[in-house]
């Protein structure tokens, strides 16, 4: 009966897919649904996707096999790819599609005895310098994997550091390093994630993978333009259970970091780091109380917040708080937090229930 919980709209989820694929016409989309769905429920993320995606991306295989198993037949990428020669049997019998970015995933699937040929994203290192083969090793590693009977199609692969950072030079200068190391190869490649699917049209080529804007958050910062086109699709909520009067000079909760400047309404929120609202959160950072705007005041609790309630006399116990959604944008709370939009969705924790609501029609 705890009031906190976050609604989940299927419908902005969908809409935010439409608009990854506007973005990019040309382009199939797959939609990375990784980290459970960046924390909106992988499984019903995906039912709701699964009539127009063209694909999905998940981290590792276990988020592909709770995937297959609930139903989905779409075409599932493991990013990373395989972490052991022994996910290859689960690979095939699913019929994933696997990325290659070290020599030593390669080794394992060119020794592989799989049934049928699987399609490989083969990535490229053009900067970012997490996972990638050199692209000097580019031509040599295409066309081992071109002559092997374990190999279907394969798609080129890289990813950007920057995108989301659209007046750096970086993501061109990757840009030109990829174009470098696929000279002379005829095969479709995939390069954008949200931020480059948004605002770095050169980037688009076959495939895109649209991650975060999926879940209605631009990774180019609230005040960007690009937010008005997405609608968010997570709504966290929690509601007031308690309300004092205080006096000026009072403190506010652990170690008293906020101190009353004037008398002061202060309402308690069924909420805390324990359901994945950020201990990091300062005083300011904007909630919505029953569609009207306040802030936090005080340090945030495993298990509560507290917010003002000074210029809003007429809310009572039982209100309805908004902590991120429609009336205040994650990025909003993330710029608050020092952190990104991506740890908020993904930092909500079991004990707050998903509710869903815009099921397919």
């Amino acid at each position: 009966m705890r009031p906190a919980h976050a609604i989940i709209d299927l419908a902005a989820i969908r809409h935010n897919y439409s608009v990854a694929k506007s973005r990019a016409p040309k382009a199939r989309a797959i939609a990375i649904i990784k980290a459970n769905g960046y924390g909106h429920g992988a499984v019903d993320v995906s039912k709701t996707l699964s009539p127009i995606a063209d694909g999905f991306g998940v981290a590792c295989i276990e988020e592909a096999l709770e995937l297959r198993e609930s139903g989905i037949s779409n075409p599932i990428l493991l990013l990373e790819g395989i972490f052991d020669p022994d996910e290859l049997p689960l690979v095939d019998k699913y019929r994933l599609s696997i990325a290659i970015s070290t020599q030593r995933q390669l080794n394992w699937l060119l020794e592989s005895t799989l049934k049928q040929p699987i399609d490989v994203f083969l990535k490229i290192d053009s900067g970012m310098h997490r996972l990638g083969i050199e692209p000097q090793d580019t031509c040599e590693t295409y066309t081992k994997l071109s002559a092997s009977p374990r190999v279907k199609n394969i798609v080129l692969m890289t990813h950007f550091a920057r995108a989301d950072e659209p007046d750096q030079p970086t993501t061109n200068n990757q840009l030109e390093r990829f174009n470098q190391a696929i000279k002379g190869i005829d095969a479709p490649c995939t390069l954008s994630n949200s931020a480059g699917t948004l605002v770095h049209p050169n980037t688009h080529q076959q495939f895109i993978r649209p991650g975060i804007m999926l879940y209605g958050a631009t990774p180019l910062g609230h005040n960007h333009k690009t937010d008005i086109l997405l609608k968010p699709a997570m709504s966290l909520r929690s509601a007031i259970f308690s309300i004092r009067d205080l006096e000026a000079g009072e403190a506010i909760g652990y170690a008293g970091r906020y101190i009353c400047d004037r008398p002061t309404r202060v309402g308690v929120v069924a909420i805390g780091y324990a359901d994945g609202y950020p201990r990091e959160a300062v005083d300011g950072t904007p909630v919505s109380i029953d569609g009207h705007r306040s802030r936090i005041i005080g340090k945030v609790s495993m298990d509560m917040i507290t917010v003002d309630l000074t210029d809003l006399p007429h809310i009572k116990e039982g209100a309805p708080v908004e902590l991120w959604g429609n009336d205040v944008r994650a990025n909003e709370v993330a710029d608050c937090c020092d952190t990104i939009s991506y740890t908020l969705f993904t930092g909500v924790t079991r004990r707050v229930p998903l509710r869903y609501i815009n099921h397919n029609s």
